[in-house]
């Protein structure tokens, strides 16, 4: 006997397989959970903080205790935020007003041996 799917009895066409989650757009893709509404305390213990794409932890968080979580994802390019250097913000570097204390380039005279 033949199994046959309501879809197919009445014309219906199946449903399109669900959608591959893409790759990252660069190795360094982040992002941050955004709390939802009525969030558990363990939604809120991740704000401000960024995650690789590979490693963010999977929403609904394994200790959330709302009957429907509305946790989303904010995408970011890196996992970094903000300049961190002097130089990143447009502030010159000062140079090194210290004594120059290197005499001879090269090996110690007591590791030639």
């Amino acid at each position: 006997m033949a199994k046959w799917s309501l879809g197919e009895l009445f014309g219906l066409k199946k449903p399109p397989p669900p959608a591959k989650p893409r790759p990252p757009e660069s190795k360094f893709h982040a992002v941050s959970i955004i709390p939802g509404k009525r969030a558990c305390a363990a939604a809120y213990r991740f704000t401000g903080q960024r995650f690789l794409s590979a490693h963010a932890p999977r929403l609904p968080l394994p200790t959330c205790d709302s009957p429907h979580c509305t946790c989303r994802y904010k995408h970011h390019k890196d996992r970094r935020a903000g300049p961190r250097r002097r130089g990143e913000v447009g502030m010159m570097t000062a140079p090194y007003s210290g004594a120059e204390r290197r005499r001879t380039r090269g090996r110690r005279a007591e590791d030639r041996y």
